[in-house]
């Protein structure tokens, strides 16, 4: 089918730039209505101070062959949740997919303990990552549960469960917040099961994302060009390519299979056959385990 979610209804919420936009516009593709959310607008920025908009994915997924709505929320505050929770209600009467995919901290801390970090910037990395995951959730998934069967939630983060279960990551706060979704997910499937829903979280690999290209001053015409400098940049994927994820999972009529499980693009890619922009099928985490973690030389062959 050339629109195997048409009809279906979708909620991103996070979906100004990156991994977001890319979901958004991929279930555009497949035909869903899309709701984008994120607190950056064309009139008024976020605290990420950057470029993009939600109204820009919005078009995106309508240029993509969905039909998108931008909407402006910010996930901390509940009565915005439950507004555009009640605004889908309203406009749609279903919401089919649900995807958690805010975070939006602009400052990370790198290797600090939690007596050494800042304090303020910890909380509110974790609050942003971890609260506004569990407002969305405890507004959207009602509505969600309204449709009989086949509902999907998943939850953004970064690292399999696997992954993360047995490595750093970045830092006290940061390493919290992203075990915390996996564990949300698996909260959410054991809570979801009987109303025959499915939750699971789902990991990009190594993301091309606006910020990440800006970071290394290529595009995503050049971006091998980066291999230059970072030579393992060579297993980075675009945020399409977990959008396809998300758009496969939706279609899939058996799609309960994966409900609690943690999963990433590059591994449903084999399941799916799905691809990235370039034809290729990276296989970040893989990657990560086999090649750059143990020291070796960049070498995708075989990974992507």
């Amino acid at each position: 089918m050339d629109a195997p979610l048409a009809g279906k209804v979708a909620l991103v919420a996070g979906a100004t730039r990156g991994a977001g936009r890319g979901i958004a516009v991929e279930l555009g593709a497949a035909g869903a209505t899309v709701y984008v959310t994120g607190r950056s607008t064309r009139s008024q920025r976020s605290e990420m101070d950057r470029d993009e908009t939600i109204e820009e994915t919005a078009e995106l997924v309508d240029a993509a062959g969905g039909h998108g709505v931008a909407v402006q929320v910010d996930h901390l505050v509940a009565d915005q949740v439950r507004d555009l929770v009640a605004k889908i209600e309203r406009e749609q009467g279903a919401l089919h997919i649900l995807v958690n995919d805010i975070f939006g901290a602009t400052t990370i801390e790198w290797d600090k303990s939690v007596w050494e970090s800042d304090l303020e910037v910890g909380l509110r990395t974790w609050r942003l990552n971890v609260e506004t995951h569990a407002i969305t959730s405890h507004f959207a998934i009602p509505l969600l549960l309204q449709t009989p069967k086949g509902g999907l939630v998943v939850e953004v983060t970064d690292g399999t469960d696997e992954y993360n279960a047995s490595n750093y990551r970045v830092s006290f706060f940061y390493d919290l917040a992203k075990a915390s979704v996996n564990r949300m997910a698996f909260a959410l499937a054991h809570e979801l099961k009987d109303a025959g829903a499915t939750a699971l979280s789902l990991t990009p690999g190594w993301l091309r994302s606006e910020a990440m290209l800006d970071a290394y001053e290529v595009t995503e015409e050049n971006w091998r060009d980066a291999t230059k400098v970072t030579p393992h940049f060579a297993i980075s994927e675009s945020p399409a390519y977990v959008g396809r994820a998300v758009a496969a999972l939706a279609a899939d009529p058996e799609k309960v299979r994966w409900n609690g499980s943690s999963v990433s693009s590059g591994e449903l890619a084999q399941v799916y056959g799905f691809t990235d922009i370039d034809g290729s099928r990276p296989d970040a985490w893989r990657y990560m385990v086999e090649v750059q973690d143990p020291g070796k030389p960049a070498d995708v062959t075989g990974y992507r």
